[in-house]
């Protein structure tokens, strides 16, 4: 039995006290994820941003806001895990300034300074031990294929999975999943409450069974 870290859903970076960046994040992925991990008997830790969709109940779940929230939460959580599964959507840009009180409109434009959010997958898979594991997931429009291996690479995942735009804040998703050496294990279209169950076998089958990581 394996102890997994799900991070889901998206987080939010606020402008001001009523207003905040974010994204179509559904959390329905990770939700599909967690619910195939705990009917193949294992525990399940799941990190989530805001969300509509209701967790299954013998998972914990922490809630969190911001991208920052989520990465503090990942950081504590890991080393008491096997593994991640970084399907969560956080957002990449901050304001540099978050405004204290509502901003007015007076008529004119504003601007926004924006500053990137920290990589929470990147960031864990830096710090995983030799027998922990890591799989991400990726989300392109530009070179897909070549930017989710790249990200592999970068992020130091074992596995890697594609996903088309098309899944935001849909019950759909299409999706090819990449081992660390590049090969696609897998392509995969449907309901996200099949597809989660399909990735995950995938996962017990290259990475909790895998005796390099026990």
């Amino acid at each position: 039995m394996a102890r997994i870290l799900i991070t889901s859903g998206p987080t939010r970076q606020y402008i001001d006290p009523v207003r905040f960046l974010s994204n179509a994040s559904s959390g329905r992925m990770g939700c599909s994820l967690a619910a195939a991990a705990i009917q193949a008997g294992h525990d399940v830790i799941i990190i989530s941003g805001p969300v509509e969709i209701e967790y299954p109940p013998q998972a914990q779940v922490e809630y969190v806001v911001t991208t920052d929230e989520m990465l503090q939460a990942a950081e504590k959580l890991f080393p008491l895990c096997h593994g991640v599964i970084g399907v969560a959507a956080p957002c990449d840009y901050k304001p540099q300034h978050t405004a204290t009180s509502k901003i007015s409109k007076t008529g004119h434009p504003i601007s926004l300074l924006l500053m990137e959010t920290p990589d929470i997958i990147a960031t864990l898979g830096s710090k995983k031990t030799p027998r922990q594991w890591a799989v991400g997931f990726a989300l392109e429009t530009d070179d897909p294929r070549f930017r989710a291996l790249r990200k592999m690479e970068t992020k130091n995942c074992d596995l890697m999975v594609l996903n088309s735009p098309s899944a935001i804040y849909s019950h759909q998703n299409e999706v090819e999943v990449f081992n660390s050496r590049g090969k696609i294990l897998a392509q995969l279209r449907g309901p996200k409450t099949e597809l989660g169950q399909q990735i995950f076998n995938l996962i017990e089958k290259h990475l909790i069974r895998n005796p390099d990581f026990q």
